[in-house]
């Protein structure tokens, strides 16, 4: 079975690759300096310091190993190319909520860079998945687990 592609914008790629490179470079050399600073400190049974290093290291390498296959199954939304006339991946899109009446802004990313807090929304989820496709002007129903809401689009610009 072929691996999932993870959807990237050059952004989401750029923000990936940077952690990755410092957990390579720096964050691993870090760690062993814990590692041997704790070992020299005798008795490994019995020693906090060197249990919590090694299971930071753990969690580094498993970091990495995340980070590695999402970049492997990447595929980069190439922004030049969005169709601005519908939403998509690597659109920035103005909404209209209608419930809460209010404006709204997203960045439709891949799931992978997916961040409601920063405005970043997955194409998978259920309101990305619903307002794919959708053009200015377009009303969209979004069933959710919290309920049926309705957005109508205000625009659609490059997501900067």
């Amino acid at each position: 079975m072929e691996a999932k592609k993870n959807i990237l914008t050059y952004a989401g790629l750029k923000a990936l690759e940077d952690e990755l490179h410092d957990l390579k470079v720096n964050r691993r050399k870090e760690v062993a300096q814990k590692i041997k600073e704790a070992r020299e400190q005798g008795d490994l049974s019995e020693n906090a310091e060197y249990d919590a290093a090694k299971d930071e290291q753990r969690d580094i390498e498993a970091r990495i190993e995340e980070l590695e296959k999402i970049l492997k199954n990447a595929e980069v939304v190439d922004e030049e190319e969005v169709d601005f006339d519908k939403i998509n991946v690597g659109c920035k899109v103005r909404l209209f909520d209608v419930d809460m009446d209010e404006e709204i802004t997203y960045s439709i990313v891949g799931s992978t860079e997916a961040n409601s807090l920063s405005g970043k929304i997955s194409n998978e989820s259920p309101v990305g998945r619903a307002l794919i496709g959708a053009k200015v002007g377009d009303s969209v129903m979004v069933e959710t687990p919290a309920g049926e809401f309705e957005y109508r689009v205000l625009g659609i610009e490059r997501n900067i």
